[in-house]
């Protein structure tokens, strides 16, 4: 590919976009399910306090003009339906300046989301997925051949998504170094998936190995994803390979999808499009017009100027996972799991409709979609979407001497009997009418051993540890 087109990489260009676009819509689906039991006028963390105390250059959203329940609905439901639309190929099928002003119209909502969810859309990926799509703008579409800078700025992104992965882990936890950090990572990441407890057994000289492997594609992999062909191509297929055994081994959102789909940015789409079965590449694609190449290279020096935060932070000791630098979310710096739990540490809501919370009081749970609860309920897997009220459960549970301000709203609206609170739940105990007391009490979990699977069919075990809430009464 010359410097300015490349129009063998219309496969690349194609899955890329079509494959943002549905992660978008994921997005903005988990955005409908979730947010306003959240963050909206009555949520955990409301939004309406928050566009208050925060002036718009320092959460820039179409909120802080005024929020509401309906017009946040009505914000996720178009980026809903342009991210559907886009997936469909919707963006191709229109002049190039209006598929741009569709890739700025999704990104532009989903940061106004964002930029409002607080605590519930502090994830990396959620960054991640702002950069990417801002990046997207400027790749064009089928009516001009990819632009090779566009391209790159993609390479770029998921170069330092996999090496601040694998630098932050280098450089925290010893366990890392020592290659052990997975005797225990499986069983004490933040939402297991159905395969986490067979990784857990693997025999430990096989953990040692992947923990290695881990460091081979995180530290050294990426930088041959600027190398020629097809080496780019071999170093974008280690990439995704590994994502794709992080899918397996537990449930990260949309992150592991997302950064597989950025890596097709390195592949040579030509040789591709000659290995698989496809249709035939767009009959025309002239290089793109003097102002979209103008435009294109503007945006990539943005990119540089404000690469020299997330380099810095790379190059640093004290390398910080998983920031942004600007408000708009752009050239974020990214890492993850820098120290890792030794055990596992779960939040258990109860509650009880006895007057009186005393000993003899029947307490019964709530059961939650992801999180460990049931210890005879294999976990489930729910990547791609994301379910940000499990995930915060498990950083709750970090820190159980310390309950969160929105933990305790979340007691106050299962007393209430809240509706949308109670939708986010899998098992509500209280189908007739509220419970007169909730409490949050703290268990560690382990997975069970061959043995105990076999003899009991459960796949955790778990043992009391103490209170992390009292009884709290309906009030």
């Amino acid at each position: 590919m010359d410097w300015i087109a490349a129009p063998d990489a219309w496969l690349s260009r194609l899955v890329l976009q079509r494959g943002l676009a549905v992660v978008y819509l994921v997005a903005f689906l988990a955005a409908l399910r979730e947010f306003r039991a959240l963050a909206g006028e009555r949520g955990l963390t409301p939004a309406p306090a928050f566009v208050r105390a925060v002036p718009f250059r320092h959460a820039p959203s179409v909120f802080q003009w005024r929020y509401s329940d309906r017009l946040f609905t009505a914000v996720a439901g178009l980026g809903a339906a342009l991210a559907a639309a886009v997936a469909g190929g919707a963006a191709d099928a229109v002049p190039l300046p209006v598929s741009m002003a569709l890739w700025a119209v999704l990104w532009a909502l989903y940061l106004s989301i964002v930029n409002i969810g607080q605590t519930w859309y502090g994830f990396g990926w959620e960054s991640l997925l702002l950069e990417a799509g801002f990046l997207a703008i400027f790749l064009g579409n089928d009516t001009i051949a990819p632009p090779t800078v566009g391209l790159y700025l993609m390479i770029w992104l998921v170069f330092r998504v996999e090496l601040g992965a694998g630098l932050i882990k280098w450089r925290g936890d010893p366990c890392w170094r020592r290659l052990t950090c997975l005797y225990h990572h499986h069983e004490t990441q933040p939402m297991p998936g159905p395969l986490s407890w067979f990784f857990h057994h693997l025999p430990r000289p096989l953990h040692r190995v992947e923990a290695a492997a881990n460091h081979v594609a995180q530290l050294i992999v990426p930088f041959a994803l600027f190398a020629p062909q097809p080496v780019a191509t071999w170093a974008a297929a280690v990439v995704m390979v590994t994502q794709l055994w992080l899918v397996a081994s537990g449930n990260f959102a949309w992150l592991n999808w997302l950064t597989m789909i950025l890596a097709v940015a390195a592949v040579d789409g030509a040789l591709a499009a000659r290995h698989l079965p496809l249709p035939a590449p767009p009959a025309d694609q002239p290089d793109a017009p003097a102002w979209f190449t103008i435009t294109v290279l503007a945006a990539a020096a943005l990119v540089a100027v404000l690469s020299h935060r997330p380099v810095r932070n790379l190059l640093s000791p004290r390398q910080q996972m998983n920031r942004s630098y600007n408000s708009l979310h752009l050239v974020n710096t990214y890492g993850a799991f820098g120290s890792v739990t030794r055990q596992r540490m779960e939040i258990v809501l109860e509650g009880t409709d006895a007057p009186d919370p005393d000993e003899g009081a029947r307490w019964r749970e709530y059961a939650f979609h992801g999180k460990p609860g049931d210890v005879a309920r294999l976990p489930r897997q729910f990547a791609p979407f994301h379910l940000r009220l499990d995930w915060m459960m498990w950083f709750a549970a970090l820190a159980p001497h310390r309950p969160q301000p929105w933990l305790r709203a979340l007691v106050q609206r299962l007393l209430a009997g809240d509706r949308a609170t109670l939708r986010l739940l899998r098992v509500n105990p209280f189908p007739d009418h509220p419970p007169t007391h909730v409490r949050a009490r703290l268990y560690r979990y382990r997975f069970t051993t061959w043995r105990e699977r076999r003899e009991t069919g459960r796949w955790w075990h778990r043992t009391p540890v103490g209170e992390h809430l009292p009884p709290t009464p309906r009030r």
